[in-house]
C-alpha cells in the first residue's frame, strides 16, 4: 500500500496505491460514496487513460477507485508494478481538474410499478411513503453515472435520498428481464440483459441498454447524468417495439 505525498493543491486529493496480483494497480481515493467522490475517480481515470502508457490495456473508475490494468511482456520493457506505481504518482500529483469530466444529459424513460415494478409496493413500505411519492423521489432529480460493472452495459446510478436508502432483497432472484430499473442503498442499477439481482425493482425502461452493434455499445457512460421520466405502460409498449 502506497500514500501520496500531501498534495500541492487542493485539486490534488490524497490517493492509495494498492496492488491487485500482477496485472492490477487500484488507485484509491475513499472509502464513501457521492457524487465529489465519484467525479474525483472520473477525473482520475480520464487523466490516466489520455497518458496513453504502453502496456496498459483498460483504465476502469468506480464509486471510489481506479483500476489501471496493464500486461507486463516478461522481457522487461513493459511496465512493472514499481515503475506504474512511480507514474500514476507523478502525473496524478500534477493535479486533478474537475474539468476532466465531462457527461451527457439523457433521459431515460421509465414505466413504474405493475408488471414492470413488482417491488415497488414493497419499497414504499419500506421507506414508509406512497408508491407514487417513491416514484416522484425517483425521478425528481439527475442521477450520476458513477460506473458499469457486473455485466456489459450494466450501470450504477446515485445518490439518491435517504428514503430510497432500502436494503437489497433478502432473496435475489434468478433471472431479472433486461431493461428492470432497480433501487438499493441509495443506488440504481438497470440491467442490461437478463441477469441474476437482488436489487428491488421498482420499473422498466424500454430502451435497449446495451447493444454490441452500437457505438458505443454500452447506451450509459461514468459520468453521464440520467433523469427518470415516469411513462405509461401504453408508452412503454410504443418505444420498445420501435426499437430495431
Amino acid at each position: 500500500m502506497h500514500d501520496s505525498s500531501e498534495p500541492p493543491s487542493s485539486a490534488c486529493p490524497r490517493w492509495r496505491i494498492l496492488p491487485q496480483g500482477d496485472r492490477c494497480i487500484v488507485v484509491s481515493f475513499g472509502d464513501r460514496i457521492d457524487a465529489d467522490l465519484g467525479r474525483t475517480c472520473l477525473a482520475a481515470a480520464r487523466k490516466l487513460r489520455d497518458a496513453r502508457w504502453a502496456g496498459v490495456t483498460d483504465v476502469v473508475p468506480s464509486f471510489a477507485a481506479v483500476a489501471v490494468h496493464y500486461r507486463p511482456d516478461g522481457l522487461g520493457n513493459g511496465p512493472t508494478c514499481a515503475s506504474l506505481t512511480d507514474r500514476i504518482n507523478a502525473l496524478l500529483a500534477e493535479g486533478i481538474p474537475a474539468d476532466a469530466v465531462g457527461g451527457r444529459d439523457i433521459d431515460i424513460p421509465v414505466c413504474y410499478g405493475g408488471e414492470h415494478g413488482p417491488d415497488l409496493a414493497d419499497v414504499a413500505h419500506a421507506a414508509g411513503l406512497s408508491p407514487d411519492a417513491i416514484i416522484a423521489l425517483h425521478s425528481q432529480r439527475r442521477s450520476m453515472v458513477f460506473m458499469l460493472g457486473f455485466a456489459p452495459g450494466h450501470a450504477y446510478l446515485g445518490v439518491h435520498d435517504e428514503p430510497l436508502n432500502i436494503p437489497r432483497r433478502p432473496s435475489p432472484r434468478t433471472a431479472v428481464p433486461a431493461g428492470a430499473v432497480a433501487v438499493a442503498n441509495r443506488q440504481t442499477v438497470i440491467y442490461p440483459s437478463r441477469l441474476p439481482g437482488g436489487w428491488n425493482i421498482i420499473g422498466a425502461t424500454p430502451l435497449t441498454l446495451f447493444d454490441p452493434a452500437r457505438a458505443p455499445a454500452a447506451l450509459l457512460q461514468p459520468g453521464d447524468s440520467v433523469r427518470f421520466v415516469p411513462i405509461a405502460p401504453e408508452e412503454f409498449d410504443r418505444i420498445r417495439k420501435g426499437q430495431p
